[in-house]
């Protein structure tokens, strides 16, 4: 009885550690966030961050345990004009700091179809955290063909309102909403 109830207990432990949410992290070659905003009617602005960091756990057997964090600083920020840059640095907007970061953090994962989520999360922008809500797809996990490595990667989108996070200058005339488009690639940890 008693090697029964050990060999149960020790069956439940290896099927939980199965189960829980593995390590990914960020692709930074291959990871964007773009975003958009009208400009007086007339145009669509874009600028994009590149380049950072952060990982993921992800539990690709229950999906809603898994969770995001990363983070970037907001001087990475890519406008296409060095003028509209140093504008958008400027106090004006944002007025950043060399070390100034934006930072999600997921609170919570919603699944809304086989491959579709509600990602929950908090995001830290121009010293002020809000929740916001991305639309996310797993568009594919499975071995890297080059690396030979578990890989996974994913698309959001979510929408924005700058004055939320105080850099609101100009609006109406320049848009309030912000269109936010995000694609990933993350590699399982060693």
């Amino acid at each position: 009885m008693k090697t029964a109830l050990i060999a149960t207990g020790l069956s439940v432990l290896a099927l939980s550690a199965q189960a829980e949410a593995e390590k990914y992290v960020l692709d930074s070659s291959h990871s964007q966030i773009v975003f958009s905003y009208q400009h007086l009617g007339f145009s669509t602005s874009y600028g994009m961050f590149s380049g950072f960091e952060g990982d993921i756990l992800f539990d690709q057997e229950n999906p809603s345990a898994s969770s995001v964090n990363v983070a970037m600083p907001v001087k990475s920020m890519i406008t296409g004009w060095q003028a509209r840059f140093d504008h958008l640095m400027s106090p004006d907007f944002f007025a950043a700091s060399d070390d100034e970061m934006v930072r999600f953090s997921s609170t919570g994962i919603e699944l809304t179809g086989e491959t579709t989520a509600r990602i929950t999360g908090d995001l830290e922008l121009n010293g002020i955290t809000k929740p916001v809500v991305l639309e996310a797809r797993l568009n594919k996990a499975a071995a890297h063909p080059m690396a030979k490595k578990d890989w996974a990667g994913f698309d959001a989108t979510t929408m924005l309102k700058r004055s939320d996070f105080g850099v609101d200058m100009f609006a109406p005339f320049v848009s309030d909403e912000v269109e936010v488009m995000i694609s990933i690639e993350a590699m399982k940890a060693e």
